[in-house]
């Protein structure tokens, strides 16, 4: 699995302070994946599901910061749905963290075209298919969660449904370069943007009009500390970055949000129009970016509340504006 690799003062007060998720440094351990995806292709998922758990272990204690945010953010999900039986400890940490680490198995075997694909359900692909007959496509927000492979290996076998996935760091570049090694046949576009400009704008609304479909992480801030809006979310308010919305109201397109998470012995993709038309307003603009980032949340709590974890922002996602956001994360 990929090691995430923190400053070495981890746990001091130097390192306690809260910094933006981009900041923290990771190094992917290609050969361990390569090793693990390995075994499960000799030996089985078993096999490798008991090869995957001392390395597992070992992240976990040596990664206090992200245990502690995903005790933070297991908690907060508890106490949202109702708070009905124990609160979750360690324990679930660790489940957490072991949910990440077998995710990434997901990601080979789909993009190499290996994943069981009758074992994903999908839900709401309709409203996509209404738009690719108008010959449009509409930017797609998505969040960090499940397997979204999938959504991107089963994009390429319908006809016509072209996906570019914006990128925000070249750790998630890297990553799915290693994956495309998998499908050299691949179509799908990664863009690497650090912001939106009119250069970066024109490109995709030339991809929109030629009926592509550009799909932007919506639970993440802006690699610069880009605009957002606070809403609430599992019980409190966060931030949530404004890019979707303006996008989708720049190229005067819809707004859908996919996201995959667990179900049975799979996955379930779903798929949500949001919106069919963004409107921003100048004399209402934060009041309607507020309302979209507010739907978008709720669309997010809702899938959260079936599968709680495959959420996978290893970092205080509730930490103020003014100090950013600290932990460590596990980017794609």
């Amino acid at each position: 699995m990929r090691t995430l690799v923190p400053p070495t003062t981890e746990g001091t007060a130097a390192q306690d302070a809260p910094r933006h998720w981009s900041r923290i440094g990771e190094a992917t351990c290609v050969w361990g994946i390569w090793c693990l995806y390995a075994v499960h292709r000799l030996l089985g998922r078993a096999v490798f599901r008991v090869a995957l758990y001392p390395v597992v272990v070992y992240y976990w204690l040596a990664r206090p910061v992200a245990r502690r945010a995903s005790l933070d953010y297991l908690r907060r999900r508890h106490r949202a749905m109702g708070g009905e039986g124990s609160a979750p400890g360690a324990r679930q940490t660790l489940r957490h963290v072991y949910a990440f680490a077998e995710t990434l198995l997901d990601k080979l075997l789909a993009i190499s075209g290996r994943y069981p694909f009758d074992d994903v359900a999908r839900e709401g692909v309709e409203a996509l298919e209404r738009q690719l007959e108008t010959g449009r496509g509409g930017i797609i927000v998505t969040a960090h969660m499940g397997c979204l492979e999938l959504c991107r290996a089963l994009a390429q076998k319908r006809a016509g449904l072209r996906l570019t996935v914006l990128v925000h760091t070249a750790h998630a570049e890297r990553f799915n370069r290693m994956l495309s090694k998998l499908d050299a046949d691949s179509t799908l576009q990664l863009l690497q943007i650090d912001d939106i400009t009119p250069a970066t704008a024109q490109e995709l609304n030339e991809r929109v009009n030629a009926g592509e479909f550009i799909a932007i992480a919506g639970d993440r801030i802006p690699v610069h500390g880009g605009r957002t809006v606070r809403v609430p979310f599992l019980g409190a308010p966060a931030q949530f970055p404004i890019g979707p919305y303006v996008l989708a109201a720049l190229l005067d397109c819809p707004l859908f949000a996919m996201g995959c998470i667990r179900q049975g012995k799979g996955h379930l993709l779903r798929f949500t129009e949001l919106a069919r038309t963004v409107a921003l307003p100048r004399a209402r603009r934060t009041e309607a970016l507020t309302v979209h980032a507010s739907a978008y949340a709720a669309w997010l709590e809702g899938m959260l509340a079936q599968s709680p974890y495959d959420w996978f922002n290893f970092y205080d996602f509730w930490a103020s504006p003014d100090n950013g956001a600290a932990g460590t994360h596990p980017s794609r």
